[in-house]
C-alpha cells in the first residue's frame, strides 16, 4: 500500500519527524510512505505530487493550516486529484469539536471558527480521527498517531545529570502548566539543583503576534523565571531533543489544558520516557494509565507535587524499574510498527 501523507514539509518539527518513522515501519510491512510536496533528492522525506498513485491520502492537521512560510497548506491538489473514499483525516489538535475553553486555552476563538473547521474537514472525508481515547463526537474515531521508537531510549543513569529539571517544548498555552510544576519546586529550591526551560518563547512573549492571541497562548513572567534561577535557552534540532531531554532528572510531561481536556497524546508524550531521564506526568492518573500502563501512575505529580518531585530527587534509581516498564509497555502497545499497522487497518475498513 503506498500511503501519501498531506503535511507541512517540516525537517524540524515533531509531527512531520513522525511520518519519517512511519515510513521507515511501513517498510518492514511492504508499504510505502511518501509526502505530498515537490520532489526533492536533498530531503529526508520521499515527495511527490502523484496523487493517483497513492493508494490512500492521509491529512494530518493541525492548528495552523492556513500559513506556514506565508503559504497555506496545498489541499487543494490532493482534493482535486483523489477520491472521497481515499481519504482520511487526522484531526492532531482537537479541531473537528465545537468552541471549547479550559483555563485559559481554547481550540477555537469562536463558535464561527468551529463551524469553519468541521464543514472543511466533513468536505475532505467521511472518517475523521482524533489522538485521543475519547473522542467527543460520536462521529470521530480514534487514532493516537503519534509514537514511540525504542531506538530513542537513553540509559537510566542518574550519577551525573547536570540539572535536577529540564523541559524542552515551545511555550504554546503551556505556561500555566509549567507554574504549577515550578510552584512545586519552590519549597523544595535548594533540593532540586539546576532547572532549565529549552524552547520558543519562555523569556518573553512575542511581540509580532496579535492580542489577544499574544496573552492567551504566550503568555510568561520572565521576572519570576528569574527569580527562580530557571535557565531559558533557544530551542534545539529535532534530532536533539530527546538527548536535551536526559540532561535532566526530571522531565515534567505537560500538555496545554484543552490537550489535557481531550485526552490528546503529542509527540513529547512518547518521547519524555524513551529520554534518559524520569518524566512526571501532569495528567490524571486515570490518562496516564490509559497511554504508559499502570506503572506510570506512580510517576504522577498529583496533589502533593513538591513531594513527588522530593522523592524522585533523593531516589532516582528507585525510579529506573518504573521507568523501564513505561517504556516495555510503550514499545508493546504504542511502537511505530504497532502504529502502521492500525493505520493500515483503518485505510482498509
Amino acid at each position: 500500500m503506498r500511503l501519501m501523507f498531506v503535511y507541512w514539509k517540516l525537517e524540524n518539527a515533531g509531527s512531520a519527524q513522525d511520518i519519517l518513522n512511519y515510513a521507515a515501519a511501513a517498510r518492514e510491512f511492504g508499504h510505502e510512505v511518501v509526502l505530498y510536496a515537490d520532489p526533492d533528492n536533498g530531503s529526508k522525506f520521499t515527495c511527490s505530487l502523484d496523487v493517483e498513485s497513492a493508494d490512500a491520502i492521509v491529512f494530518l492537521l493541525e492548528w495552523n493550516i492556513y500559513l506556514h512560510e506565508n503559504k497555506p497548506l496545498d489541499l487543494d491538489g490532493p482534493l482535486r486529484r483523489s477520491a472521497r473514499e481515499q481519504r482520511i483525516v487526522l484531526d492532531a489538535d482537537g479541531m473537528y469539536n465545537d468552541a471549547i475553553r479550559v483555563d485559559g486555552d481554547y481550540n477555537h476563538p469562536a463558535p464561527e471558527d468551529s463551524r469553519q473547521r468541521t464543514e472543511l474537514y466533513d468536505s475532505i472525508s467521511d472518517r475523521i480521527y482524533q489522538p485521543t481515547l475519547h473522542p467527543l463526537r460520536p462521529n470521530v474515531g480514534t487514532f493516537l498517531f503519534h509514537g514511540y521508537n525504542p531506538t530513542w531510549e537513553g540509559p537510566l543513569d542518574f550519577t551525573d545529570k547536570p540539572y535536577g529539571m529540564v523541559y524542552v517544548g515551545s511555550n504554546w498555552f503551556r505556561w500555566r502548566a509549567m507554574s504549577r510544576v515550578l510552584r512545586a519546586i519552590e519549597p523544595i529550591r535548594n533540593q532540586v539543583g539546576r532547572l532549565k526551560i529549552v524552547g520558543h518563547d519562555w523569556a518573553e512573549m512575542p511581540w509580532w503576534i496579535e492580542s489577544p492571541l499574544r496573552e492567551d497562548a504566550y503568555f510568561c513572567d520572565p521576572e519570576y523565571l528569574r527569580a527562580l534561577d530557571v535557565e531559558v535557552a533557544p530551542p534545539v534540532p529535532i534530532g536533539d531533543v530527546v538527548g536535551t531531554m536526559g540532561q535532566g532528572v526530571f522531565n515534567p510531561v505537560l500538555v496545554r489544558p484543552t490537550f489535557n481536556h481531550l485526552g490528546l497524546v503529542t509527540c513529547r508524550t512518547f518521547e519524555t520516557p524513551a529520554a534518559g531521564t524520569i518524566p512526571l506526568f501532569a495528567q490524571t492518573p486515570e490518562y496516564v494509565a490509559e497511554i504508559y500502563g499502570e506503572a506510570g501512575t506512580e510517576l504522577v505529580l498529583g496533589e502533593d507535587a513538591s513531594a513527588r518531585i522530593a522523592d524522585v530527587l533523593t531516589r532516582p534509581h528507585h525510579y529506573v524499574d518504573v521507568v523501564a516498564e513505561i517504556r516495555r509497555h510503550l514499545a508493546e502497545r504504542h511502537s511505530f510498527r504497532v502504529r502502521v499497522a492500525e493505520l493500515v487497518d483503518l485505510l482498509r475498513r
